[in-house]
């Protein structure tokens, strides 16, 4: 069963030799942010989308703001915008929060290239997953 979609039954996949349990994840519309949706159930993804889609809703996750997620899920690079902090500051703990943000996933080894643009209230992120599946890139706008 599943802890996004509870009354929905995950799909059973076997995962490859030596990668441990597949990474599943409900695919998702960026745009819409939303889950998609065919034939009345959700888009499963393996693998890769898998982690990706899990990595860009985890960043856009305010941390601890809502009960229903663990205090480990979830960025507090939101808490960057609108400070009085010169723009060194504000890269070097962007980083820093992004890197603690995507860490928790046990399929994401290390996140390197990691770029974040401060536009007024607007956040844009980029950054290379380095994941059990090779590595997966992670870019747009999340606030």
């Amino acid at each position: 069963m599943s802890g996004l979609f509870p009354l929905l039954d995950t799909p059973r996949t076997p995962s490859p030799q030596g990668v441990g349990e597949l990474a599943r994840d409900v695919l998702w519309d960026f745009e819409m942010n939303r889950p998609v949706w065919r034939g009345g159930n959700p888009v499963w993804v393996t693998g890769a989308a898998a982690v990706k889609s899990w990595a860009a809703r985890a960043v856009r996750t305010v941390r601890r703001e809502k009960d229903i997620f663990s205090a480990d899920y979830g960025s507090d690079v939101q808490s960057l915008t609108g400070r009085p902090f010169s723009e060194e500051v504000r890269q070097s703990e962007a980083t820093r929060l992004v890197r603690e943000c995507l860490g928790i996933n046990p399929h994401i080894k290390d996140v390197q290239q990691i770029r974040v643009e401060f536009q007024g209230a607007e956040l844009s992120i980029a950054c290379t997953m380095m994941t059990d599946y090779g590595e997966v890139a992670l870019d747009g706008r999340y606030i």
